[in-house]
């Protein structure tokens, strides 16, 4: 793939991203309510700039004659550390779900010092019990803000 092909897809997804923002926020109220402003009042706005710059940049990609546009956009073999790290992420976002954050955490930074920073089993263990618990401390008791539970914080009674 070309930088101008990713360049030119990029550019239409944040465009159609954008006019979903635009079409949802007038549809809750984009304008000025008595008091104050309309539910959609911000992101009407923001949307409007991501379209806007979504359409520069497709203008752009499509008329520059720039030969820096026609390049590969990336070396498949400098592609495959980005992946290493994209792929074990994703799957810690779906685990999530299933998991609750914390036990996903507790696994996911485990797994990341193991295979990335080598690090051995008695450090891992403690940093990948001691993050998300001090992570749980400070969002569900301290800030009372509850994340994504699953099995292990419902048999504390969580």
């Amino acid at each position: 793939m070309t930088t101008r092909s990713v360049e030119i897809v990029v550019a239409v997804v944040f465009l159609v991203i954008g006019a979903v923002v635009i079409i949802d926020s007038l549809r809750v109220g984009a304008g000025w309510d008595s008091d104050a402003p309309g539910a959609g009042y911000f992101p009407f706005y923001i949307g409007l700039m991501m379209t806007a710059a979504s359409i520069i940049i497709l203008i752009q990609a499509l008329v520059s004659k720039s030969s820096e546009l026609a390049k590969t956009f990336v070396d498949p073999v400098a592609f495959r550390p980005v992946l290493l790290v994209l792929a074990p992420t994703l799957v810690y976002v779906l685990v999530i779900e299933f998991l609750g954050i914390y036990v996903a955490s507790a696994i996911f930074i485990g797994a990341f010092m193991v295979y990335f920073g080598s690090y051995g089993w008695t450090k891992t263990i403690a940093v990948s019990i001691l993050v998300p618990a001090a992570m749980f401390m400070m969002f569900e008791i301290w800030f009372l803000v509850p994340l994504p539970k699953g099995p292990l914080e419902a048999l504390f009674g969580y």
